[in-house]
């Protein structure tokens, strides 16, 4: 039942096959990449400071989020009364 069907005859290979009158492509060197100091310190404190944004975004959302529920609560409580 969960045999493979193979097929009664096999495919016959393909009458043409393409050969390309192009010789193989020379492989150059990649050019040499000098990273500086400077730039790796720049992209250190850029990565710093990209951090420190995104936790004080974060700190003040949960900030926002727990003032609110104790607003909405103290709000519920009042007008029970």
């Amino acid at each position: 039942m969960f045999l493979p069907k193979y097929p009664d005859s096999p495919t016959p290979p393909p009458a043409h096959t393409h050969a390309s009158a192009d010789p193989a492509p020379v492989r150059r060197p990649a050019p040499q990449i000098s990273v500086s100091a400077g730039a790796v310190a720049a992209a250190l404190v850029g990565g710093v400071v990209l951090t420190a944004l995104l936790a004080a975004v974060a700190v003040t959302a949960i900030s926002v989020a727990v003032a609110a529920v104790v607003l909405r609560s103290m709000l519920r409580d009042q007008h029970r009364r």
